[in-house]
């Protein structure tokens, strides 16, 4: 598609961001070739250029006084549709390439949940993993610091991603209210309940991934009953994803972390799953530390994937971090009998392993359709913010419900002959291009 040859020759140092662009663009291909095929190119280049990129140097100080630097980003990508809307990421891979991909994925993701989110994303090359707490609190401290002066809640809000959890949030809208003064503010979601947090969002991208693809199995005739899932991650979208299987009646095979993966050959419990969540929750350890304690079942292998692993599974939820899963990975699943793939992180399926989903007529459901859940719940928790309201749990999860099935409907309804994933991208994308025609930001 030579209409991207700028794009590449710019970004050339962005590889990431360039994938997302480029799959993106192959899945918007039957309308670049309609009669509307110049419109929609210039229109996708318009989209792939950040609105506004933030740099910024983060200083704090070490347990042991010694003032340390890491760098901030936020990239507020597209603002057509409501106030730039995405996570924060604090981890030692971030890059302005990484947040770009992420920022650009998120743009599509927002407009199918039908609330008004633009599409942004930030974060920094802070690691988490290792400090105490006070480091962690006085990093978020600084870094909001930085960032406050460009947040507000009809401008951007941002939320947690990999690295950032309630504890991150918490230090971030703490110092938000110290230097601004304002309380009640949505300026961030995934809140404390305490503090303006909205039931279900911690379980929202978890659930809402097990949502949409228990509607895709029964749209041919499977159950979840008796389904053997493999996840991987074993961080907040895996650990709702898994309590959701088990309650569905599926079997949990697989969970991991940076440095292996754990097998649970017959099925995680929900007491197994109850201590994963206390060994990475609270404990904050290697899931390594769980194997041959009483009652825990699973063999832990290091170095390994649930997509490195010769074991039959009918269906994957990668929830880890992008590019896990590629083409002899896909290859070996497909081998090994799985009919579906549900994204719970972003981007963890390469382009070669996607094309080996189409060639098998694989379920696949793109993180942009099949995480949704997580973002559309943080736009409910704004209108809880907006109206100084929380609502009852039961109200947030059948909202939620209802959203990934209006998102699985719109991937149905534009698919144009081809598959979900088509259609979750070409939904997206008419809706933004929609929003920037009448705005007119675009004609």
């Amino acid at each position: 598609m030579d209409f991207l040859d700028d794009l590449k020759s710019k970004y050339s140092h962005q590889p990431t961001f360039l994938q997302a662009v480029e799959e993106m663009a192959l899945s918007l291909k039957p309308l670049f070739d309609g009669e509307k095929g110049d419109y929609y190119k210039r229109a996708f280049v318009a989209i792939a250029e950040p609105e506004r990129t933030l740099k910024f140097r983060v200083s704090w100080m070490d347990d042991s006084g010694k003032l340390q630097f890491n760098r901030g980003w936020r990239v507020e990508f597209n603002s057509v549709l409501g106030p730039y809307k995405g996570g924060l990421r604090f981890h030692p891979t971030a890059n302005e390439g990484i947040l770009k991909f992420l920022g650009f994925e998120q743009i599509f993701k927002n407009a199918l949940t039908g609330l008004a989110m633009g599409g942004g994303k930030g974060g920094s090359d802070f690691d988490p993993k290792g400090k105490s707490d006070a480091e962690v609190i006085r990093f978020c401290q600084s870094f909001m610091t930085e960032l406050a002066r460009y947040l507000h809640p009809s401008t951007d809000v941002p939320a947690g991603d990999i690295g950032v959890g309630g504890r991150e949030i918490g230090a971030m809208y703490g110092q938000y209210k110290r230097l601004k003064n304002k309380h009640g503010e949505g300026i961030l979601t995934g809140k404390g309940a305490l503090w303006g947090g909205s039931p279900f969002r911690p379980e929202a991208t978890g659930y809402g991934l097990v949502y949409i693809m228990k509607i895709a199995v029964e749209k041919v005739g499977r159950s979840m009953e008796g389904m053997r899932c493999a996840l991987s991650g074993s961080g907040n979208v895996c650990q709702y994803a898994a309590q959701k299987c088990i309650e569905f009646g599926a079997k949990v095979i697989t969970a991991s972390d940076s440095t292996g993966v754990m097998v649970f050959e017959n099925g995680m419990t929900t007491a197994e799953l109850a201590m994963m969540l206390d060994c990475k929750n609270v404990k904050r350890a290697r899931l390594s530390t769980l194997e041959g304690t009483d009652g825990f079942t699973g063999k832990y292998t290091a170095g390994e994937t649930p997509w490195s692993l010769d074991i039959k599974y009918d269906m994957a939820l990668p929830c880890a971090t992008q590019n896990e899963i590629n083409g002899e990975a896909a290859a070996l699943l497909v081998k090994n009998g799985v009919f579906a793939v549900g994204e719970g992180a972003n981007l963890p399926t390469d382009m070669e392993g996607q094309n080996v989903f189409r060639d098998n007529s694989v379920i696949y459901i793109p993180g942009k359709a099949a995480n949704a859940g997580g973002v559309g719940v943080s736009g409910l928790e704004m209108a809880q913010n907006a109206q100084r309201l929380t609502w009852k749990p039961e109200e947030v999860d059948t909202r939620l419900k209802d959203m990934m099935a209006h998102i699985y409907k719109q991937m149905e309804d534009h698919s144009m002959g081809g598959t979900l994933e088509q259609g979750a991208n070409i939904a997206g994308f008419l809706m933004v291009v929609q929003g920037m025609q009448e705005l007119g930001w675009f004609y």
